[in-house]
């Protein structure tokens, strides 16, 4: 966003007195229209219909920790749709992680991004309702949040990339239907933390996220990624409710384990180095 600097007194009052003439103007035909607009950029209070609405939505509250067997089943059960030259790269991380040569996907503590987040996650999450939105919040590396936005608004005509894409969502019946693009290249479309590749663009996710029991998620993933399928693939993440506050989340930063308690000259503490095990 570029800023206007003002140079000197007299262009900034020649900028004030357009700038009140402007506002006495009388109303243009098309102000009406203009006014909504910007209206629509911004995001409005929420209302006290706007909380009552959401009471009314299924009951998602709680954690909840993804179904470990049925994920690591679908690694050979579901396969994805790889093109020729991917699906040789797949064979040979698979053959490396064999082999006890892993390749780190998720390193350099990146997000783990979508649509990995969902498809191989190990930790808990939690849903927030709020009006206008659905917050998903994850464990362990601070960069596990998406935002998915049911007020109605659209994908933005030219949105920025992330790793977790622009979300948008709404309600048929208790199911949460969410569209999500805008996708950073680099971002993996991964089977496992040792199995994908950067989706290099184009991707294209929706999901139909709903309870199939009273404490059973289900996220329906339909994904397209041009660049490494060959068609879109379909697939389902299961997780389950927990209420015990063991189960809470905690905490946690991707690099921390690489650091230790220490004093800094001035007596502050701080985090040092780890040396790591003595030789």
């Amino acid at each position: 966003m570029s800023v206007v600097r003002w140079r000197s007194s007299g262009f900034r009052s020649l900028a004030l007195s357009a700038l009140l003439g402007v506002l006495a103007w009388p109303a243009a035909a098309g102000e009406g229209a203009s006014a909504a607009s910007d209206a629509a950029a911004f995001n409005a209070p929420p209302t006290a219909q706007d909380w009552l609405a959401i009471s009314k939505l299924p009951d998602w509250s709680g954690i909840w920790t993804p179904d470990m067997r049925d994920q690591e089943a679908q690694e050979t059960s579901n396969v994805p749709p790889w093109t020729p030259a991917i699906a040789k790269q797949m064979i040979q991380m698979a053959a490396d992680e064999a082999a006890g040569k892993p390749f780190l996907i998720f390193a350099h503590c990146f997000p783990e991004a979508m649509p990995s987040w969902m498809l191989i996650m190990h930790n808990a999450f939690e849903v927030l309702f709020t009006p206008g939105r659905v917050t998903l919040l994850g464990e362990v590396d601070g960069n596990r949040m998406r935002r998915i936005y049911t007020d109605g608004r659209g994908h933005p005509a030219d949105p920025d990339p992330s790793f977790h894409g622009h979300s948008v969502g709404h309600w048929e019946g208790d199911t949460l239907v969410v569209d999500t693009v805008a996708i950073l290249p680099q971002a993996y479309l991964a089977i496992s933390e040792a199995v994908g590749v950067p989706n290099d663009g184009g991707m294209h996710i929706v999901e139909r996220i709903h309870l199939s029991g009273p404490n059973t998620l289900h996220d329906d993933l339909e994904i397209t990624a041009p660049k490494v399928l060959t068609r879109t693939w379909k697939t389902t993440r299961i997780y389950y409710r927990h209420r015990a506050k063991k189960y809470d989340l905690v905490e946690g930063v991707c690099v921390q384990g690489d650091y230790v308690d220490g004093i800094d000259e001035h007596g502050h503490a701080i985090f040092v180095p780890n040396p790591g095990p003595a030789s």
